[in-house]
């Protein structure tokens, strides 16, 4: 009476006679993401691979779901001298992973998007990557150690397919271009540990390292070095290292006097019966010292032995 009304509504859906009059059914339209809308791509990636002198590179991706009928579809695009994208290859595929053929040396794109079978289009994912040579070393770590050297090169931007040259030589080597020539290649790996009984304390080493991967090597860098020169860790090191031998033991000796200004005093006897069936018998004793850096050693032995003309002792 005062002119307010209420009205109450719902939605009119076409089909709605058909499935209660004759029981049809009808798929509901998607009103979600979960619905056929395609997925985003994600954790997309590339490998480069070297094939006779062109390169191919492996692009691997995956969805957080799966739906059904969805393909993807792949742009790659090269940056060209005045800086604009040109397109060098597109491409569909039912599978997450697709190889490109053919590639020349240069910096790509890649765009990849997922397509279900209305033609709808997802989310697309993009990823840079270079066909190049790598840059060389931006810095190189020297570890010293007992008799060896560890160089561990870095690179500016971290490249997992970066692995490194190791030369190595005892003179520095003026002319870069000769290191071939002059130093002695060691190895290809991400470091490497120069150990030798040659490397000494006290003097320069040279390693000339280049950075590697499929496509080509970088310039050498030097990085100089020394092994390491603490003197106590050098006797550790031989003391482990001597055996149980009589030389060994006479060494052992020694090194346990290390401390300066330090004595020893050290008593032994020995007998034995010789191949004429004479018996030998001896005692000593000796006392060692080390001051101000030298070794002394001072003792007193006395023997007896048989002999056809009865027993001497000295």
């Amino acid at each position: 009476d005062d002119g307010t009304y209420a009205i109450t509504a719902v939605q009119h859906v076409p089909e709605k006679e058909s499935i209660v009059d004759n029981g049809a059914s009808f798929d509901p339209q998607p009103g979600t993401i979960h619905g056929t809308v395609p997925p985003a791509i994600q954790h997309l990636t590339t490998e480069i691979l070297a094939e006779e002198g062109q390169y191919q590179v492996l692009a691997r991706w995956d969805t957080p779901r799966v739906v059904k009928g969805v393909s993807f579809s792949l742009r790659l695009n090269v940056a060209a001298e005045d800086g604009s994208d040109r397109l060098v290859s597109s491409a569909g595929t039912p599978d997450t992973q697709y190889r490109f053929r053919g590639l020349m040396p240069g910096r790509y794109t890649l765009s990849v998007r997922a397509v279900n079978s209305q033609g709808q289009q997802g989310d697309p994912a993009s990823i840079q990557f270079s066909i190049s040579a790598p840059a060389a070393p931006s810095f190189i770590e020297l570890t010293p150690g007992y008799f060896q050297i560890t160089a561990t090169p870095r690179q500016a931007v971290y490249d997992p397919t970066v692995q490194y040259e190791f030369w190595f030589s005892d003179a520095q080597i003026t002319d870069i271009h000769q290191v071939e020539n002059a130093a002695r290649y060691l190895g290809t790996a991400l470091y490497w540990i120069a150990a030798s009984v040659n490397i000494r304390p006290g003097r320069d080493y040279y390693f000339y390292i280049r950075a590697v991967n499929q496509v080509g090597k970088s310039a050498f860098v030097e990085a100089t070095g020394q092994a390491s020169n603490d003197a106590a860790g050098y006797l550790d090191f031989f003391k482990g290292q001597i055996t149980e031998s009589h030389l060994g033991k006479e060494l052992l000796e020694k090194v346990d006097l290390t401390e300066d200004n330090a004595s020893k005093l050290q008593q032994f006897s020995k007998e034995w019966q010789d191949a004429n069936d004479k018996w030998n018998a001896m005692w000593g004793v000796k006392i060692e010292q080390t001051k101000d850096g030298k070794y002394y050693v001072a003792g007193l032995g006395l023997s007896m032995e048989d002999t056809p003309d009865g027993k001497i002792s000295q």
